[in-house]
């Protein structure tokens, strides 16, 4: 088992998975228009598979999937493509769009399955035509690992209701929609808080501008945690996790937040509508309808602590039985290895 990718702080599974061994990739770029950059990481990739003359590689997100299929196409390297989410090339229509279509049409011959992450991003990419349909396949995400993602008691007496939302700062993630909700709320009821986690991405086009994140926390409409690493003490400290993204492979932090027996919120859309039976676990919401949000938001308040904790243990259930990481990584398991026997 080989890990092909940047040298950053993830690189720590080393420790965990001595005997896989890491070669840095160094023409990764998150510029999204950087021609010259691509073309670095195609070399790059042709010079590590031709080296390496692997059986297979798994190649994960658009960069990788795209210039990966060409290069494993070009070294004669079985291949498989992971979608983890359309994310920004496609939430917002324009020539980056067109352009990561296209080239997804072109090398997605090269991979032998394409595997996403729900089954709407899928049934978008065989509408558009950009693979077919037989060499795609659709799983729940990454998963969860119940087993350190434990619950924690919901619905504490205690003097306010906290919701949380954790993710990157991006007006895709919602989070204008979440301040405008939670400005909706605490207008009319001080016995809430409304956390945030989360970094600003600068490689992101979609990132929310610094001034308006300090402008956010001096009016006091939220309290602004920052990046925190480990995110289950702040989860076991809320009350419901908050997501209001535009679209998402799967919303890895809902599935944290079930699996701690939290109640959440997300949106009623691709990636986030699989995670929550509407009334259940949580409530879903309109795509980037503030209204809607606070609406769902006083339900949670109004909730009695039974109710709340009801919920939580619903969600946890579905954790551990739909969205478990042993679950999900058993699905992949087999896929690759029906991919290694037909080919």
């Amino acid at each position: 088992m080989i890990v092909v990718a940047p040298v950053d702080e993830y690189i720590e599974y080393k420790e965990q998975f001595p005997e896989v061994k890491h070669i840095p990739l160094k023409q990764l770029s998150r510029e999204k228009n950087n021609p010259i950059q691509d073309i670095r990481l195609l070399f790059e990739l042709r010079y590590i598979y031709k080296k390496l003359k692997p059986d297979l590689v798994i190649h994960y997100t658009h960069k990788p999937n795209i210039y990966g299929g060409l290069a494993a196409k070009m070294t004669d390297s079985r291949s498989v493509a992971v979608v983890t989410g359309l994310g920004y090339a496609f939430i917002n229509n324009g020539l980056l769009s067109r352009l990561t279509s296209r080239l997804y049409k072109y090398t997605s011959r090269f991979h032998s399955k394409t595997i996403f992450e729900n089954e709407d991003d899928l049934d978008f990419f065989i509408s558009e035509s950009l693979i077919k349909k037989e060499k795609g396949i659709a799983i729940n995400g990454c998963g969860v690992d119940t087993e350190v993602f434990i619950p924690f008691p919901n619905g504490q007496v205690k003097e306010k209701l906290i919701f949380t939302f954790i993710g990157r700062l991006l007006y895709d993630k919602g989070i204008v929609e979440y301040v405008e909700a939670a400005k909706k709320l605490s207008d009319g009821n001080r016995k809430i808080e409304f956390w945030v986690i989360g970094e600003l991405d600068g490689g992101n086009p979609s990132m929310v501008e610094k001034s308006k994140l300090l402008q956010w926390i001096d009016d006091g409409y939220i309290i602004y945690h920052g990046f925190v690493k480990d995110v289950r003490p702040l989860i076991a400290k809320s009350d419901c996790i908050v997501l209001p993204s535009y679209r998402e492979g799967m919303p890895r932090i809902i599935l944290e937040g079930m699996s701690m027996a939290k109640p959440v919120i997300t949106t009623n859309t691709a990636g986030c509508r699989q995670t929550v039976i509407d009334g259940k676990n949580g409530f879903l919401v309109e795509v980037k309808d503030s209204k809607d949000l606070s609406s769902a938001m006083q339900k949670v308040y109004n909730l009695s602590y039974d109710e709340r904790h009801q919920m939580g243990l619903e969600g946890r259930r579905l954790a551990v039985e739909k969205f478990n990481s042993q679950i999900i990584a058993q699905k992949l398991y087999n896929i690759l290895s029906t991919v290694s026997r037909d080919n």
